[in-house]
């Protein structure tokens, strides 16, 4: 494991942790699809820390998921149901910043919020175990 790679990594938890707790912050005030844009960023910056410990880089968000699926999911290294957590996330967050008919409600961004927290210790859970942390 080389020090780069590991300041890396360690730089995109910071970020996941921010933004659980900006998603917090915004829920806490009724910025509900604020809050779901945040959780599911956390989820992001989580999946791409998981991706940089085998030296992987997408440039796009449905590629970090895409690699996320192929080479923590599939290896069975991660359960589906996180999986299942990012895909539903992506979903949320682009619904809530480009859908402006839909309203995103309280309950939405809760969910949200719980399960990019769920995603976010388990990946942390992790690379702690292997080591990065």
């Amino acid at each position: 494991m080389d020090e780069t790679t590991r300041k890396e990594v360690l730089l995109y938890l910071e970020n996941a942790q921010e933004s659980l707790s900006v998603a917090q912050l915004n829920l806490d005030n009724d910025f509900y699809p604020a809050a779901i844009n945040r959780a599911y960023y956390a989820i992001f910056y989580a999946a791409n820390a998981a991706l940089t410990t085998k030296k992987i880089s997408r440039s796009k968000h449905s590629g970090v998921l895409a690699a996320f699926r192929q080479y923590f999911v599939k290896t069975g290294i991660f359960s589906t149901e996180l999986s299942d957590i990012y895909g539903q996330l992506m979903e949320d967050r682009h619904e809530s910043d480009y859908g402006l008919i839909t309203a995103m409600s309280k309950e939405d961004a809760m969910i949200d919020l719980r399960q990019a927290k769920q995603f976010v210790e388990s990946v942390e859970a992790l690379l702690d175990k292997e080591g990065w942390l």
